[in-house]
């Protein structure tokens, strides 16, 4: 009967053990939700900057070239030449500068007013009848090796198009290296860089909210002097912990829910994966970002600090590391080598597949995992240096 009693008692205290763990956890959440909801940095960082963000990403960064300041010096007035002429003129890439000679046109060029020079000699029509490689020429300038190249890709597909309408691509040996080509892009037709630079950009973003956000949250504590009254509650690390994770996962799944709305209904970005495969990588990241944002904090101790710490390890590795503006690829071997420790590097890639080729899951799957275990890492290290008494907190 006493052994029964005993158990019975032991029930009760675990039930009630239990039940006070609830609300106190509870309580901690209210209380975080109300700091966030009073506090106008939380509400700037987590809905206004990213639509800052995501507009100037739209429309302020372009890897499009537009109205590119070119010379054309038109040596020969034939009507071949002044054919060509108006197929510069009639482009959309192009704003051009006309001249009778280069030497008119190559000090703009050298001073940067125009990117490019084209030449059309006065033995124009001669040559291109005759069959010649180089029946123009084309002046660019290199200052920016990237910018150039583009621009003479541009200027080439310029006279290609021509040749072709004036119906001697396969006849004349000029266009020796014009091959009937009939490409096609997939996943992104129109060839906007805006298509591909929206759904990396909003690694950023949730870069900016995951770890520049909470780095601050337990900084932020110490400096107003509201942990120590935290820590002199029962509360334990787990709870202490739960309560700066979880208002804060939710603040950037809404925040990922509202840039995507304006992406792809505002801006006209296509979401061709499902909203639940972006809401799973979406997760994945979270839990990386809020891991290493946290930490930084927890580390920190103060905000100044815990913001530098945020902005070195969280939002230039999400800008410089993650192939959003700058090619893997292209990156020295230790640099890119670097790339694989950073978890935006696999949401970026994520992203673009989701909204412009779909529920493609040997890219996804592959992703989330390394996501998944980069945030997992990071979040036991947190929780494990979560202070708990006022000797461990600082």
């Amino acid at each position: 009967m006493q052994d029964m009693k005993n158990s019975i008692d032991s029930t009760l205290r675990l039930q009630r053990h239990g039940h006070n763990r609830f609300i106190r956890i509870w309580g901690l959440l209210k209380k975080e939700v109300l700091q966030v909801l009073r506090d106008p940095s939380s509400i700037l960082i987590a809905f206004i900057l990213p639509l800052i963000l995501l507009f100037l990403f739209s429309y302020g960064v372009s890897l499009d070239l537009r109205e590119i300041k070119i010379g054309v010096v038109l040596e020969q007035d034939s009507s071949k030449a002044r054919d060509l002429l108006s197929a510069f003129q009639g482009s959309t890439y192009f704003k051009l500068r006309v001249a009778r000679d280069r030497r008119q046109l190559q000090p703009l060029l050298v001073g940067g007013r125009l990117q490019a020079i084209v030449v059309i000699p006065a033995e124009f029509t001669r040559r291109k009848y005759r069959g010649d490689d180089n029946p123009v020429q084309i002046i660019v300038r290199g200052t920016d090796a990237n910018t150039g190249e583009l621009i003479q890709h541009y200027i080439e597909a310029t006279w290609r198009r021509w040749l072709s309408q004036q119906g001697t691509a396969q006849s004349n040996a000029a266009a020796a290296n014009l091959i009937d080509v009939r490409s096609r892009v997939w996943f992104n037709e129109e060839v906007e860089s805006r298509a591909a630079l929206i759904p990396g950009s909003l690694a950023v973003i949730m870069t900016l909210i995951g770890t520049m956000l909470t780095s601050l949250v337990v900084a932020r504590e110490w400096e107003r002097g509201t942990m120590e009254a935290l820590l002199s509650t029962p509360v334990t690390r787990g709870d202490l912990f739960l309560c700066k994770f979880v208002p804060y996962f939710l603040l950037g799944i809404m925040a990922m829910i509202l840039v995507t709305v304006i992406s792809t209904w505002g801006l006209d970005v296509p979401l061709r994966g499902s909203f639940w495969a972006l809401l799973m990588v979406t997760s994945a990241f979270l839990a990386y970002a809020l891991g290493l944002g946290l930490l930084i904090s927890v580390v920190a101790g103060n905000q100044f600090v815990a913001t530098q710490g945020a902005l070195i390890a969280g939002f230039l590795p999400a800008f410089i590391l993650s192939g959003l503006v700058f090619e893997i690829n292209s990156m020295p071997w230790p640099i890119r080598f670097l790339t694989y420790l950073f978890a935006p590097r696999y949401f970026v890639s994520s992203l673009r597949t989701l909204f412009l080729a779909g529920d493609v899951w040997q890219i996804i799957a592959p992703n989330v995992i390394v996501m998944t275990l980069l945030g997992a890492v990071f979040l036991i290290i947190t929780a494990r240096k979560m202070p708990i008494t006022l000797e461990t907190g600082k």
